[in-house]
């Protein structure tokens, strides 16, 4: 088994780098899911720094940069996401900060020690978590978005309200339905210009949305689907002989609505992964349409859900009926009772549930596990109104938050 990456290390943790440069996890050391010494000892013989300039796939051959022609019995391709291009020429400036790459990381923890003003370039999920993290590194942060709210095409606007309520009262100053024009200074980046004027900054981070990198895929003619991604069966199977492709390359089925998604969450790509890695070794692995149980940590603030809210779904024509409860996570607690909203959304005929969003100050990871679950295993609202929950003052609430929610709905029926 052979890897080949163009980056100095393979299989970290990039979801962690926020929290590093924010300081609530001590090193970058602790992204690492093993040394590249136990990946030698495993077996795995990983060329780091390289490029695989094409892929022959009548051949089963790639071409790999310094080392000519390699011959491949199954290949897997997992190429990965860039951020969206933004559309404005960075001229060469430094302190333009795209979060990825963790050697890069490394040296812009430093860099981070010398800013004092900071832009933010429209808001996803990893720029959302870099506002709490430079707040936490005293620099002073604007977030310029063209949506009404961060990130806008995932969240509901009274799910996501809390927190850019908490980022305005300590200090984050937020441009919603703006854009930047233009990053100005000498050599160093000194001022971001926008639709609303110009702002001060020594540093501007990307939060573009993630697009994929099939550049090699498109080059090998292997077929690329609606959003980018590369089409891929039950089996991580690509559309070439003997090629299966996993990770943010590709692009999975909605469990829902069919309708093929890219750019969802590192356990999503470890599970296309371990699916690719056993199909391309010779066994029987399939991998399920997804649903998207997700949830992010954003200063005080836990937020997530499943499969669609309510701004989502109305977007591409699902009827839906929704119900919200605003409750607590706990009853009585030494560490404190915790606030919890949650909002489900059930089709109006079969009363399946077919998506939910949540925030609160914990639970909100455990509430998205299980309503995934729920989703796939074809739970409707009526089941959640009426289901059992764990009742201890210090551990959960007598009225579980879902539940409550789930009555509501059952109140539109």
């Amino acid at each position: 088994m052979t890897v080949y990456t163009e980056f100095e290390d393979v299989a970290y943790s990039p979801c962690g780098i926020p929290f590093v440069h924010g300081k609530e996890i001590s090193s970058f050391d602790k992204l690492f899911l093993a040394t590249k010494q136990q990946y030698q000892e495993q077996g795995i013989d990983v060329h780091y720094t390289t490029t695989v300039d094409s892929i022959d796939t009548r051949n089963h051959t790639i071409t790999v940069r310094g080392e000519g022609k390699v011959r491949y019995d199954t290949l897997v391709i997992g190429t990965g996401w860039s951020y969206a291009d933004t559309g404005v020429d960075r001229r060469g400036l430094r302190g333009i900060y795209e979060v990825k790459n963790i050697r890069r990381a490394m040296e812009w923890d430093k860099y981070l020690d010398t800013v004092k003003e900071a832009v933010v370039v429209e808001c996803g999920p990893i720029a959302l978590e870099m506002v709490s993290a430079l707040q936490h590194r005293g620099i002073k942060t604007t977030v310029v978005d063209p949506g009404p709210w961060p990130m806008a095409g995932v969240v509901d606007p009274d799910i996501i309200e809390p927190l850019y309520r908490d980022w305005e009262s300590s200090g984050v100053t937020t441009l919603w339905g703006e854009r930047v024009t233009a990053f100005g200074g000498n050599g160093t980046l000194s001022h971001v210009d926008t639709t609303a004027g110009r702002i001060p900054a020594q540093l501007a981070i990307i939060g573009t949305r993630k697009v994929s990198n099939n550049s090699l895929a498109r080059a090998a003619g292997i077929d690329l689907g609606s959003t980018g991604g590369i089409v891929i069966d039950s089996h991580m199977r690509t559309s070439a002989r003997d090629v299966f492709a996993a990770g943010d390359c590709t692009e999975i089925p909605h469990g829902v609505t069919n309708v093929p998604l890219q750019g969802l969450s590192g356990s999503h790509a470890y599970a296309q992964g371990k699916a690719a890695g056993v199909n391309a070794g010779g066994g029987d692995r399939e991998y399920q349409p997804v649903y998207v149980p997700w949830a992010m940590l954003a200063g005080e603030w836990m937020i997530g859900g499943i499969s669609f809210g309510e701004t989502s779904a109305a977007a591409i024509g699902i009827d839906f009926v929704s119900g919200i409860a605003k409750g607590i996570t706990r009853a009585r607690s030494p560490s404190g009772v915790k606030p919890i909203t949650v909002k489900l959304l059930a089709d109006p005929v079969t009363h399946l549930l077919i998506g939910a969003q949540m925030v609160g100050g914990e639970g909100v990871k455990e509430r998205a596990d299980f309503l995934g679950v729920a989703i796939r295993a074809g739970i409707t609202i009526d089941d959640l109104a009426t289901m059992e929950n764990v009742y201890s003052p210090a551990i959960g609430a007598l009225d579980e938050p879902i539940s409550v929610a789930a009555q509501e709905v059952m109140k539109k029926f």
